[in-house]
């Protein structure tokens, strides 16, 4: 059973606590090289946690450099898949508008940091990375259910690659 969508979930003030959470959790990620932050909690179904990268990105209006922590999939061809669901809220994150108009982002796994080009999974490559996805961390189908808006899966890609 889905759990129904929480009350407030788009409210100014939920949007505040996740900015500073997340960027509490930068900060120690970046002073530790991901040994703090480099992965959310274990559980049951996860016993060693679910892996965090920190995405920066351009702002597109700002033109400051802005870094979010998302949860990532690490894909066989050397790029890593990660989800614009902002916890089923109903508008797109800031990192994935930011994208959409300057795909360069900087990467960081751990103490490695690269360079990416970032896109927008296509239908069939959504179809197929989903579930993959949702194994990782089953709430997105629950965030997926709260929302009208498709939630999109980026693929971040090695620069060079076609």
């Amino acid at each position: 059973m889905t759990p129904s969508r929480p009350p407030r979930l788009d409210a100014p003030a939920t949007r505040r606590a996740v900015k500073a959470v997340s960027r509490i959790n930068a900060v120690l990620y970046r002073a530790t090289d991901g040994r703090l932050g480099g992965r959310l909690p274990a559980n049951r179904d996860r016993p060693h946690g679910v892996p965090v990268c920190l995405l920066t990105t351009r702002g597109r209006k700002t033109g400051r450099l802005r870094t979010a922590p998302l949860l990532y999939l690490g894909l066989e061809d050397g790029s890593v898949a990660v989800v614009a669901s902002q916890g089923g809220m109903d508008r797109h994150p800031m990192w994935y508008r930011n994208l959409l108009q300057e795909p360069r982002a900087v990467l960081q796994t751990g103490a490695d940091l690269s360079l990416r080009r970032a896109r927008t999974a296509g239908p069939e490559e959504r179809e197929r990375l989903w579930p993959r996805l949702v194994a990782l961390y089953p709430r997105y189908a629950d965030y997926q259910s709260w929302t009208e808006r498709e939630i999109p899966v980026v693929l971040l890609e090695e620069p060079g690659r076609a």
